[in-house]
């Protein structure tokens, strides 16, 4: 058993990095993966280039392959304060490690008299792990299920967190966000943004080190609690990546 320990606000913590649970949605081609906001599919081609064609079932040498994608709708993503910015801040620019102490919760959304669909401060203040201080909080909504590997949430109106519940977790410090839904705010708001906003406090005091991770997959049989959070994310110079958030259990030391 290969084991880390972490100092956290209950004192030294163990994972035991031989469990990993990776909460991340794979960027896919065809229509039968998770999408949202009228992106266009995942689609990869051969290089071709003379007699060159960068496909070995084609006869070519070797796989070599161009990949369209849009990381906001494609698939787990991980986005920073670039994607609300004129600055076009990058992802992988912004910290120097990538394991952070979590916490897991399960909530339903609440339905407000318009018929929304919303997470509310309230319900992540009661669930919220104040002892622990985690830096990174994964939100698992309701109903769970493998419908979420696939689901195309365009023009769905999927449920979304108030401001005030993403205020809250700046308030606490929390740094990662992450959430299986497409968006921590309404699929069409008219462009206020007001949780993103109130995550990374844009513009009065923005938290430049804080991300926003959206469309991850926490299976029903991951119990909610303290976990290692490492999160993945490639080298490309964007405001948003594909990423890949894995979760180790956490223990007392």
């Amino acid at each position: 058993m290969l084991v880390a320990t972490m100092d956290t606000a209950l004192g030294p913590m163990q994972a035991d990095l031989s469990r990993p649970i990776d909460i991340a949605l794979a960027v896919r081609e065809g229509t039968d993966t998770v999408n949202c906001f009228q992106a266009l599919p995942f689609e990869q081609e051969p290089i071709v280039a003379g007699d060159f064609v960068g496909d070995v079932a084609q006869g070519g040498p070797v796989n070599f392959r161009r990949a369209h994608l849009t990381p906001h709708g494609n698939g787990t993503h991980t986005e920073c304060v670039g994607h609300i910015s004129p600055s076009f801040e990058r992802v992988h620019d912004l910290w120097d490690r990538y394991h952070f102490t979590a916490q897991l919760v399960t909530l339903w959304p609440q339905r407000r008299p318009d018929g929304e669909r919303v997470l509310r401060r309230a319900q992540i203040e009661e669930v919220f792990d104040s002892d622990f201080r985690p830096e990174a909080f994964v939100l698992r909504t309701m109903p769970n299920g493998d419908f979420k590997r696939h689901t195309n949430w365009s023009g769905t109106n999927p449920p979304w967190l108030e401001h005030e519940a993403a205020a809250f977790l700046a308030e606490r410090n929390v740094q990662h966000l992450l959430l299986d839904l497409p968006s921590v705010d309404r699929e069409e708001d008219g462009g206020k943004l007001l949780a993103h906003r109130a995550f990374w406090r844009y513009p009065e005091a923005t938290r430049h080190r804080a991300t926003i991770t959206e469309l991850i997959y926490v299976p029903e049989a991951v119990p909610d609690g303290r976990y290692l959070l490492e999160l993945q994310v490639p080298p490309i110079a964007l405001d948003a990546v594909p990423s890949r958030p894995v979760l180790y259990p956490l223990q007392q030391g």
